[in-house]
Parts: structure tokens; C-alpha cells; sequence
């Protein structure tokens, strides 16, 4: 596993360091009490994805979309993105914990580490053993936590960015836990978001929209009229 971890992080790092070419908008970043936010503040277009870690689509998502979203559409000032976590399980919430880790600009990294990464941790997932599950429902809350991560190579991912140490500061974070799984509840009810991925544009959700090829043509139609379409427009030929 230690081979694809570092091709994810070296694909992560080659999207930071095109990102930093593009100007300042993916550098202008927002945490809320349960969300993150890229992207011009007064930006037209709203974008708010809401995701699991554990939801397949949504890492098919986030290597399609999100990537899309970083290299042509917030660099532009026109579309700001902003997460929100969909609380699926025990495993969903390790990972966001550790998404949260360290200061608010470094979440669009861990995001996208964990994203990236997501076929092999989750394949993982499906090869664990019943000894290692078991130690994912006994013991204190960390203890839980911390074999999740380390079973799913959770540690390894995030070796080059936190001390372990630091890394179980972030699983111990009761009280975001409390926030995240309490937003969830709140985005069934008062949103209507049933499923992962979903999104709203501009506070409106988006139904039967699942995959970046349906999202993108929502977005662009409401980038104001003076903007250059922000997806290459396929050019016939003879």
C-alpha cells in the first residue's frame, strides 16, 4: 500500500502546486463550526457539496469534480465550493476527524488525500478480518477510532503532514464529532439531502444530481454571462 500512498500524494501535491498558479482564490479558504469553504467570498455561484468518506460516488466525485472545480472554476472568482460532511458510520466519521486536522487551510489537502486515496483504504475496509473489527466497537471512543485508522492506513496517509501524536489529538475531537453527526440530521430534515453526493446551488438542492457530468452544466449556466466558459468546448472536426 505504501506505493499508491505515495502516487496520492504526489497526484494531491501536482493539484496544489497547479492551484498555486491560478491565482489567490484556492488559496482563500473558511471554516465554519461543521464546513469548509474555497473560493471568493462574494463569488456568484454557491457550490455546496455534501459528501461521505465511505460513499463511493463521492470519491468518484471528488477525482473528477472537485479537481474540475480547482484547476477552472473558483480560480476564476465565479464559483466558491464548500463541503459539508454526511455522517454515514463509524468509519466516515474517523475520516472527517482527520480531514479537520491541523488549521483551516490545511483542509482542502486532507480532503483531498483521503479522497484520492479512497479505493485502496476502502478495499481495506473490505478485507479486514473479524479481530480487527471488533476492535472498531470495544473500548473507548479513541481507542475505536485509532484502530480504524490504523487498520484502513488512515496514519500512513497522513504521516508527512501530523505527528501521531497530532493525529490523535484530531480523532479525540468529541465535540466536532457531536457537530458533524448533529449537522447530518439537520441536512435530512430541514435540507432534504437524502443521499451522498448531493448539492445545492445557491442554497437550492439539487435533485437527481449525483456526478460531476450533471453537476458542470448547472454550474455553467448560472456563471454570469460576461464569464468564459470555465469547461473546454469540444471543437468539431472533418
Amino acid at each position: 500500500m505504501r506505493n499508491t500512498i505515495r502516487a496520492v500524494l504526489l497526484v494531491v501535491a501536482a493539484l496544489g502546486t497547479i492551484a498555486a498558479t491560478k491565482g489567490n482564490w484556492l488559496a482563500t479558504t473558511e471554516a465554519g463550526d461543521v464546513w469548509h469553504s474555497v473560493g471568493n467570498p462574494d463569488a456568484p455561484v454557491k457550490l455546496a457539496e455534501y459528501i461521505s468518506y465511505t460513499c463511493p460516488h463521492c470519491g468518484d466525485f471528488a477525482r473528477s469534480g472537485e479537481d474540475a472545480l480547482k484547476l477552472a472554476y473558483i480560480p476564476t472568482g465565479n464559483v466558491q465550493v464548500e463541503v459539508r460532511h454526511y455522517i454515514r458510520d463509524d468509519v466516515d466519521l474517523t475520516a472527517a476527524l482527520l480531514a479537520w486536522c491541523g488549521k483551516p487551510d490545511d483542509f482542502t489537502r486532507n480532503h483531498a488525500i483521503l479522497m484520492h486515496a479512497q479505493p485502496q483504504w476502502l478495499a481495506a475496509r473490505q478485507a479486514t478480518s473479524a479481530g480487527q473489527r471488533q476492535r472498531w466497537e470495544t473500548g473507548t471512543t479513541l481507542e475505536r477510532r485509532r484502530a480504524m485508522a490504523r487498520d484502513l492506513g488512515f496514519y500512513e496517509l497522513f504521516r508527512d503532514r501530523y505527528t501521531t501524536p497530532q493525529l490523535d489529538r484530531c480523532l479525540a475531537d468529541d465535540a466536532l464529532a457531536d457537530r458533524l453527526e448533529a449537522s447530518t440530521q439537520s441536512y435530512r430534515d430541514d435540507i432534504g439531502v437524502t443521499g451522498t453526493p448531493s448539492f445545492t446551488l445557491n442554497g437550492v438542492l439539487l435533485a437527481g444530481t449525483y456526478s460531476w457530468d450533471m453537476l458542470a452544466p448547472q454550474i455553467d449556466a448560472r456563471l454570469p454571462a460576461s464569464a468564459t466558459p470555465a469547461r473546454p468546448v469540444p471543437v468539431a472536426t472533418d
